[in-house]
């Protein structure tokens, strides 16, 4: 199938995500808040940001436990957690398209900060759409098949029958693309025949990569998504390096 999913860029994310198991909890117990709050429903049947919210809750490895004690607070009249989403868009080093997606209870403490990592270490934080243009909204289902024990034309088979778009085996994972409005029905028909997933969420697809070849640059990109996705406000960093 067509596409290049630059499965690596997802590993090393995945890789500081799980050195960080607590915080990466915490940013998703945000979303899953959010997600009832604007559905008005703790029943992801009913309320489909939270049913994509869970599937990624899921593929994070967060136990059931918390996401519904996390559903039951939301739901709680006691509740007053109140985040915003807010989307910044910048460039790092050499041009590197970057989109930060956020839930702040505080937009004057937020913005300022995440300019000033696009000022320090990229090339500036730019208007609302200055690089977005360039990536596409999609649903990214990532199966491991490290141990070989999937068969490849069986997978695919089964994601494009749920209505997957694509699917891509990368290395020792099966990458697999869908229209955000299906997302929930492929990962739902997925699940169902038994597929574990490593990553499953709705994310910003590059249109295409930069290369960075100075270790300056490379220095100064990785400190970048460091500072980025250690603020507790940021959910998610979307970008363009390969760093293949």
């Amino acid at each position: 199938m067509s596409g290049h999913s630059k499965w690596h860029n997802i590993q090393k994310t995945k890789g500081a995500q799980d050195a960080k198991r607590s915080a990466a909890f915490t940013k998703i117990a945000k979303e899953i808040i959010v997600a009832v709050k604007q559905g008005g429903s703790g029943d992801p049947n009913n309320n489909s940001r939270l049913a994509t919210v869970i599937a990624k809750a899921k593929a994070a490895n967060m136990p059931n436990d918390n996401i519904k004690r996390t559903i039951d607070k939301a739901l709680g009249a006691g509740n007053t957690d109140n985040y915003e989403s807010v989307t910044y868009e910048g460039y790092g080093p050499s041009g590197v398209a970057v989109i930060v997606e956020a839930l702040t209870d505080n937009r004057n403490r937020t913005a300022p900060e995440i300019r000033h990592y696009f000022d320090k270490y990229g090339k500036g934080m730019g208007a609302q759409g200055c690089v977005s243009w360039s990536f596409d909204r999609k649903g990214v289902i990532i199966i491991n098949n490290e141990d070989e024990e999937l068969d490849e034309e069986m997978v695919m088979m089964d994601a494009l029958d749920a209505g997957a778009e694509d699917f891509e085996a990368d290395g020792p994972v099966f990458d697999i693309k869908t229209d955000p409005d299906s997302f929930n029905e492929v990962v739902a028909a997925l699940e169902g025949k038994g597929y574990t997933f490593v990553s499953a969420e709705i994310e910003m697809v590059p249109q295409n990569y930069i290369k960075l070849d100075s270790e300056d640059d490379i220095k100064m990109m990785t400190k970048l998504l460091d500072m980025m996705e250690d603020n507790e406000d940021v959910q998610n960093v979307w970008h363009n390096w390969d760093q293949e």
